[in-house]
């Protein structure tokens, strides 16, 4: 591995001895251009405007956005906010998007669905990156969407299992936003089929509104498990819709028991303040991974820290590199960034130390970023 001084850009450019990265944890882009506050409300999981006299850009996001975006686009680093929004603008929302993922060095974009909103999918995604893209199905939205189109209670609960299985012939992985709608705290134990149904038959009477029965999404993690695929989580920070001491990964320790012999693989996505308690569970669990996206991009010039404390405790073959990039392509680029540059830094300082050989550090660094992702979501070589 090189060192993090040795890092001077990102994407195929930067000779780090990454192979192509996989990120497997992503959403889509917005098309259109946005407006300056828009753009700023995207640099931070608050879903409020910022504090009077304050601005989002003042945020460890903000700063990486500044640090690595705009020498993609013609510009010096650290250039103000205002004169990186008009160089976008000039560009065009086309031109900034491909100039910014193309400069990632992501190989392979694994993209949540489940979002609203005029988003680029993952076929253009990975199109314009130069990658290749696949489906991620989130498990409550697939719910919400057969529910609008049921006509009784026991044709949607045949609907869910059904549209489950459908959508695991073509997505790589599902995954649950159970701590957005309940917190983790779920029952370990599946739900009857009784009970199932007179929860549907709940929500059905309610008008089907948004799904925050813990006894329907408890169901729709058991069916996702049953198709084996790799069924992602919501663990940790996140916007004010959750709770976060709802979001704790250690309160699946008893799905996570429950679920241990079914040969599905559970990867708990973001993790941050609680990513040694996900670390724990990755170490003693065979089936569980860790994923190290979202957290890596907000905390910044501190992702190195944080990094050390995810490899302090998780095997590491367990952790899976991701950005968690949203609406903005800028969040890809940070992303990638700041995993090549904490990488390098951590794993530098270890090698230099004497504690860890170059051999293992770059074998180590490609397993994080690419391998292990593979081999979970079984992907082909890229």
């Amino acid at each position: 591995m090189v060192s993090a001084a040795d890092v001077a850009g990102v994407g195929p450019g930067a000779d780090d001895g990454l192979p192509p990265l996989v990120d497997h944890h992503c959403h889509g882009v917005i098309r259109y251009e946005p407006a300056p506050g828009t753009f700023a409300a995207y640099l931070t999981e608050s879903d409020r405007p910022p504090a009077s006299g304050t601005t989002f850009f003042d945020t460890q996001a903000g700063f990486a956005v500044r640090r690595w975006c705009p020498p993609l686009l013609g510009l010096p680093a650290h250039c103000p906010p205002d004169r990186y929004l008009a160089r976008r603008r000039a560009l065009g929302p086309d031109e900034t998007r491909r100039r910014l993922l193309r400069a990632t060095g992501i190989g392979s974009y694994l993209l949540d669905t489940g979002l609203p909103g005029d988003l680029t999918g993952p076929a253009e995604t990975a199109g314009d990156g130069g990658g290749t893209g696949y489906e991620v199905v989130r498990l409550e939205t697939l719910a919400e969407r057969t529910a609008a189109a049921a006509r009784d209670a026991e044709e949607l609960t045949d609907a869910l299992a059904g549209a489950v299985r459908e959508a695991a012939r073509t997505a790589v992985a599902f995954k649950s936003v159970a701590a957005y709608r309940h917190g983790l705290a779920l029952d370990p134990v599946p739900p009857a089929p009784g009970a199932v149904h007179t929860a549907v038959r709940s929500w059905m009477d309610a008008g089907t509104p948004r799904l925050t029965d813990p006894v329907l999404l408890r169901h729709l993690i058991e069916l996702a498990v049953a198709t084996g695929l790799p069924l992602q989580l919501h663990t940790g920070f996140g916007d004010p819709d959750l709770r976060l001491d709802h979001a704790d990964p250690a309160l699946l320790t008893g799905l996570v028991r429950a679920t241990a012999d079914t040969g599905t693989d559970l990867v708990l996505l973001h993790c941050y303040p609680y990513h040694r308690q996900a670390a724990y569970l990755a170490s003693v669990f065979p089936h569980v991974y860790a994923d190290i996206g979202l957290t890596l991009s907000h905390t910044g010039s501190r992702a190195a820290a944080v990094l050390a404390e995810f490899l302090e405790l998780a095997p590491f073959g367990k952790l899976l590199f991701s950005t968690d990039a949203y609406g903005l392509p800028e969040l890809y680029v940070v992303g990638s960034a700041l995993f090549r540059t904490a990488l390098a830094a951590v794993l530098g300082d270890w090698t230099a130390s004497g504690a860890w050989s170059a051999d293992d550090a770059r074998r180590v660094g490609a397993m994080i970023a690419a391998d292990n992702a593979r081999r979970v979501y079984g992907l082909p070589d890229g």
